[in-house]
């Protein structure tokens, strides 16, 4: 499974560990996802999204419509 949000898109950054004595290491940084169960009244229906904490915030602040309505026309989904 990938690990990318649904919604946003947020998926894994590329760094480095950095040790004490400078020698760097490739890592990842990855999104803060979970996978949640929304509720769309509209359709009367339960959908299950990989979505990252900030979609969430969002989600909880505007509704589930919205968001949907608002990545879809921006072309995110």
């Amino acid at each position: 499974m990938s690990r990318i949000c649904d919604l946003t898109g947020k998926a894994a950054l590329r760094g480095n560990n950095v040790s004490h004595s400078n020698v760097k290491t490739k890592r990842k940084f990855y999104p803060n996802l979970h996978t949640k169960r929304f509720y769309i009244p509209e359709e009367d229906r339960w959908i299950t999204l990989k979505v990252s904490a900030s979609a969430i915030k969002t989600i909880n602040k505007n509704g589930i419509t919205a968001v949907i309505n608002k990545f879809v026309q921006n072309g995110k989904i």
